[in-house]
C-alpha cells in the first residue's frame, strides 16, 4: 500500500515501474504527458494524494463524462486516460501496474436456447473435440441460434420451415462453408430431439449441400518464393530472429500457427535433436526431427533475441511485458511484412502463414514423396486431407494423363 506518496511521488513511480517492465519509450512518453495534466489539475483543486475519487474527478473535468458510465467496450478515444489513471490505482494499491486484458463480452445465448446450448457444449466435450473445434461448431450453432431470436422462434415453436429459411440466409456463403454450416447444423438439431429439447429429430429438413472436395485448391507458392521470403528477414534485431524461426517452422516442418504459438521451451530436446507437442487442432502427439537450420534459429532467437521472461512458451511479443501471442493472433502480419520487403506479388488470399504449410506439402509431392508420409509431416489424421495437394502438382498429374488417340484406338479394336 503506497497510499502515503503524493500524486507527483506515485506519477514517478508507475514511470519508474514502467520503465522496469520495458514498455516502449513512446508509451512512457504518453503516460508522462497525461500525468503531467493530472498533476496540473492536482495543483489547482489543491490536492496532494490521489484517490479514484480524484481520479473521476478529473476524468469528468476533462472529457466531460465519468468513466464509470462509459459504455461497454470502451470506446477507443477513451482507453489510454482510463489506463493511465487505473495504473495510478495500482501501484498505489499494489506497487506495480498491472496489466489489463480486454475482455471480450461473453456470448449469451436466447434464454429459450440458454439450456439446450449448455447442454450441447457439455456433449462436445463429451465426445473429445479439441478446444479449437468447439470453439467452430459453437460458433456456427450461434449463426442459427440468432436467425431464431430474430424470429421469435423457441425449441417449443421450431419447425422444418424455419430451418429451411436459415438455410437460403447462406447462399452468398462459400460451397464449403455451407457444408461445414450445415453439417453442424444436423449434429445440433439431431442432438436437440436426442436430449429431449425437441418432440421431433428436425435434422432430416437439412438439405444435402454438394461441395467439391477440393473446390478452392491449397495456396502454393514456388520453392524460390520461399526462399526470398526467408532472405528478406533481417536477422540482426531480435524481431527479425523470431519470425525467422517461425517461419523456417512453417516452411521447413509445416507447422500449423496455433501449434508454433504453443509451441514450448520444454517441447525442445536438443539431445535428441527433436521437437515435440500436442496438435491444438487433432490433439494428437507429433515429433519431428529439429532440422539444422531451424535449430540454429531457434537457439540464435533464444541466445540473442528472446526477450528476458518467465513465460514457458517459445515465442512470445516483443513489446513489454513480453507474453505469449493471444489466442487468435493469427500471426499473418509477420509473413505481410516480409513478403512486402521481399517484393513477392501474390494472389489475393494467398499469403497468410498456411501458404508455407501447404507449399511444403506440393514440394514434398513433387519430389515423389507418398501421401501417407506427407500425411505424417503435415499431422493429417489421414491421407484424405492430404490429397488436396494432388490437385496443385501439375506435372505428377501429367504424367497419369491418358492419350485420348490411345484410348479410341483401343475402343476400335
Amino acid at each position: 500500500m503506497l497510499e502515503h506518496l503524493t500524486i507527483a511521488e506515485l506519477v514517478e513511480q508507475v514511470l519508474a515501474d514502467l520503465k522496469r517492465l520495458a514498455y516502449a519509450q513512446n508509451t512512457q512518453l504518453a503516460y508522462r504527458r497525461f500525468y503531467n495534466r493530472v498533476l496540473h489539475y492536482a495543483k489547482l483543486q489543491g490536492v496532494e494524494h490521489y484517490s479514484e475519487a480524484f481520479g473521476q474527478k478529473f476524468f469528468e473535468a476533462t472529457y466531460g463524462c465519468q468513466w464509470t458510465e462509459l459504455p461497454q467496450p470502451i470506446p477507443k478515444k477513451f482507453r489510454p486516460p482510463v489506463r493511465f489513471l487505473a495504473s495510478l490505482t495500482d501501484v498505489q494499491l499494489h506497487g506495480t501496474v498491472v496489466r489489463r486484458r480486454p475482455k471480450n463480452r461473453p456470448y449469451e445465448a436466447p434464454p429459450a436456447f440458454g439450456k439446450a446450448l449448455d447442454a450441447f457444449t457439455v456433449e462436445c466435450q463429451r465426445r473429445g473435440y479439441s478446444p479449437y473445434g468447439q470453439r467452430t461448431r459453437m460458433g456456427r450453432i450461434r449463426l442459427f441460434l440468432a436467425f431464431l431470436a430474430s424470429e421469435n422462434v423457441t425449441p417449443d415453436t421450431l419447425t422444418a420451415r424455419h430451418v429451411s429459411r436459415y438455410v437460403t440466409t447462406l447462399m452468398n456463403y462459400n460451397p464449403k462453408t455451407v457444408l461445414a454450416i450445415l453439417t453442424n447444423l444436423r449434429t445440433f438439431l439431431r442432438f436437440l430431439h436426442d436430449a429431449g429439447f425437441h418432440a421431433q429429430d428436425l435434422s432430416g429438413a437439412v438439405p444435402r449441400v454438394r461441395a467439391g472436395r477440393y473446390e478452392r485448391l491449397p495456396s502454393v507458392w514456388p520453392a524460390d518464393t520461399v526462399q526470398r521470403l526467408l532472405n528478406a528477414v533481417d536477422r540482426g534485431n531480435p524481431t527479425g530472429k523470431r519470425d525467422y524461426a517461425i517461419l523456417l517452422l512453417a516452411a521447413r516442418l509445416g507447422m500449423r500457427v496455433g501449434d508454433i504459438k504453443a509451441l514450448t521451451l520444454s517441447a525442445l530436446h536438443w539431445e535428441s535433436k527433436t521437437i515435440t507437442w500436442v496438435q491444438q487442432k487433432t490433439g494428437r502427439a507429433i515429433e519431428y526431427p529439429l532440422l539444422d537450420d531451424v535449430g540454429w534459429a531457434i537457439i540464435d532467437y533464444l541466445k540473442y533475441g528472446r526477450p528476458a521472461t518467465t513465460s514457458p512458451v517459445l515465442f512470445v511479443r516483443h513489446y513489454a511485458p513480453f507474453e505469449p501471442f493471444g489466442s487468435h493472433a493469427n500471426l499473418h502480419h509477420i509473413i505481410t511484412r516480409y513478403v512486402r520487403r521481399a517484393g513477392i506479388s501474390v494472389p489475393a488470399g494467398h499469403h497468410g502463414m498456411h501458404a508455407l504449410r501447404h507449399t511444403l506439402a506440393s514440394t514434398l509431392l513433387e519430389r515423389e514423396t507418398p501421401l501417407p508420409v506427407i500425411a505424417e509431416i503435415l499431422g493429417h489424421l489421414s491421407t484424405q486431407s492430404t490429397q488436396v495437394y494432388l490437385a496443385v502438382n501439375r506435372e505428377g498429374l501429367e504424367r497419369c494423363a491418358l492419350d485420348p488417340e490411345e484410348v479410341f484406338a483401343y475402343g476400335d479394336e
